[in-house]
């Protein structure tokens, strides 16, 4: 209405002559009901106008041009060229002039004037680490939420072209190496930083170590904020958090086909042994957001089960879970678990996998590792399973380590599956990835507990590297490869860049913001039995293969013979009965010749003696 009018008085210089007023109050009944149409139509009244950007902008404008570009068309048929043209392009300017006004008054009022009458002795200051997109949108959130009782002071950024500039009215005070001083300088004016926040989740994990290390000199608190990944892919609410080792890793998001893999997963049942583990957990929590008929979790740990039973029935109420209580050795148990549900895909996480453990108990790792993999899969193919995946390790490939025979010879038996030469059904693939972050037993979490304790945080070898990856990252990874695999292969997930321990642990330590060898001891204590300086992902012999997704190779080598397979776990049946601890690790190392740890020499006990092969029971 006011643009309208304000557009004939200014035509006409504030004077309406007699002869327009027909043609004003005509125009009026045209222009008011249709632009109010097209406003409605367009949404402005459903806009946040505190949090007014370029899109509502956008929308304004469209709705501006649209409506005056309709009540034009409808003038020039009903009144004709008497109409003033100049009103047509006086009026839109000024509506849009003016209804863009209304909009970024009511956003500079909430964020200028109530950011400032709100400011008092509880608001606290701080610096933003990055004058990027996304330390500009929390600038913007910080200013127009009053109820966070925050003011930014000024950004950081190792930019060289920022420096001195502006972002969002705020200055941009010098760059990373500069923090102390910065620091240092707003103290001395009666404006301390209590916090520093790392606004750069796609930074790379130098940038991060350095970062870091600046804001860890400031003696100031710093946080950081998640990745684009980390809001999207988990439950994580959109706070700032701590910085955590893996934002010092730096990886990549994984960016997953999940079209695919629903298409994979819904609709039918799957089992998940070791379920309640680090990994099996995570592949139940990620396999529920794909809907499947049933989810079966399949574990021995019973107060594990039922924690993981209520959180999953919790985020996902119209899932049908099921879980069963038992040991992959006893394989009654495994059938019976796989013919009630019709299972139709099996992802085979139980294993032991402490290297150290397992060296002392060698009849427990082949029990569990060989004749539980086993059972799973043969009664697996009996059932009919489609898809079968084997959550192998980066310890199979040239093993120093009971662990990693075992796990070698897994892939080997998932592999040769079914022993009696019959075809299989669908894939049976295995996936191996190195390390996870935060796993149980993993040395994040071992690191984190010594460095709470005081120290020592021990190190095996100066040398020692290892490659790290996320647990939501590994099984969404696993899932992938599992829509891919169409025969008996070997997955390998793409682990980055090996990391140093001794490094991680220094990091860790300046993350605590202590100092290394000062605060806390860093201590060698020297490789313990079965344990590698480096870890390996391809074996003598594997064609590497490219697979559609860049992070995932596909190693095809000559399968084992499945007559060869079945008459070496019948001899492993009666070394185990034996209880020779020397004769089944020779026995184990005829199926894994590329071991490269203590051989025991043993004459007489090996898979060729006719004396133990007569005496295998049937199986």
């Amino acid at each position: 209405m006011i643009s309208y009018t304000a557009a004939f008085f200014l035509r006409f210089e504030f004077a309406l002559p007699q002869s327009m007023e027909g043609l004003f109050r005509l125009g009026f009944l045209i222009f008011l009901p249709l632009k109010a149409v097209s406003f409605w139509a367009f949404r402005l009244h459903t806009a946040r106008w505190r949090m007014a950007g370029i899109f509502d902008l956008c929308r304004l404008t469209a709705a501006n041009v649209t409506a005056s570009a309709v009540a034009m068309s409808v003038t020039l048929m009903l009144a004709g060229a008497v109409f003033p043209r100049s009103i047509y392009i006086l009026d839109a300017a000024l509506c849009l002039l003016a209804t863009a006004g209304i909009q970024l008054a009511v956003r500079a009022y909430w964020e200028v004037f109530m950011t400032r009458t709100a400011e008092n002795g509880d608001t606290k200051a701080i610096l933003i680490y990055g004058a990027g997109a996304c330390g500009s949108m929390l600038a913007k959130e910080i200013r127009s939420n009053v109820k966070l009782k925050t003011k930014v002071l000024g950004f950081i950024d190792d930019d060289e072209r920022k420096q001195g500039s502006s972002l969002t009215g705020i200055p941009i005070l010098g760059a990373g190496r500069d923090a102390s001083r910065i620091v240092a300088r707003l103290a001395r004016e009666r404006r301390p930083v209590r916090e520093i926040v790392i606004a750069m989740p796609s930074t790379t994990a130098a940038q991060m170590r350095s970062a870091v290390a600046y804001c860890r000199d400031t003696g100031v608190p710093f946080k950081t904020l998640p990745g684009l990944s980390e809001l999207l892919h988990t439950q994580f609410s959109r706070q700032i958090r701590d910085v955590s080792p893996n934002d010092l890793l730096g990886r990549e998001p994984v960016q997953i086909d999940e079209k695919r893999i629903a298409h994979a997963i819904s609709g039918e049942a799957v089992l998940v042994t070791g379920g309640c583990g680090s990994i099996g957990s995570e592949l139940c929590r990620q396999i529920a957001r794909f809907a499947p008929r049933k989810l079966v979790i399949f574990d021995q740990a019973e107060s594990e089960m039922y924690m993981l039973a209520l959180d999953l029935r919790k985020r996902h109420p119209n899932l049908e879970l099921v879980t069963e209580i038992g040991d992959i050795f006893r394989g009654s148990r495994v059938k019976e678990a796989l013919t009630r549900h019709a299972i139709g895909a099996v992802f085979h996480a139980a294993a032991y996998k402490h290297v150290p453990l397992m060296e002392e108990n060698i009849r427990e790792a082949v029990e569990n590792n060989i004749l539980g993999t086993y059972n799973v899969a043969r009664w697996a193919h009996w059932a009919g399973v489609k898809k079968f995946v084997l959550i192998s390790s980066d310890k199979a490939v040239n093993p120093t380590s009971i662990m990693g025979v075992t796990k070698r010879i897994a892939e080997q038996i998932v592999a040769a599956i079914p022993l009696d030469g019959s075809t299989k059904p669908g894939g049976y693939v295995s996936v191996r990835f190195g390390n996870v972050l935060g796993s149980s037993g993993s040395v994040i979490p071992i690191f984190q507990r010594q460095i709470a304790a005081g120290g020592p945080v021990t190190v095996t070898h100066e040398e020692m590297r290892r490659y790290f990856m996320s647990i939501s990252e590994a099984v969404q990874l696993v899932l992938q490869a599992s829509t891919m695999g169409e025969d008996s292969e070997v997955f390998v997930l793409d682990m980055g860049e090996p990391v140093r321990i001794i490094d991680l642990a220094t990091n860790m330590i300046r993350l605590a913001g202590l100092a290394p060898d000062e605060d806390i001891e860093i201590r060698v204590t020297g490789l313990r039995p079965g344990e590698k300086l480096y870890e390996e992902l391809q074996l003598d012999g594997e064609d590497i293969l490219p697979t559609l997704h860049e992070k995932i190779k596909r190693f095809r080598s000559e399968p084992p013979n499945p007559a060869d397979i079945a008459n070496w776990l019948k001899q492993l049946r009666a070394l185990l009965v034996q209880g020779n601890r020397d004769a089944l690790k020779a026995h184990l190392l005829t199926l894994v010749p590329e071991y490269q740890g203590n051989v025991p020499a043993l004459a007489g006990a090996g898979p060729e003696d006719p004396e133990l092969v007569a005496a295998t029971p049937a199986s």
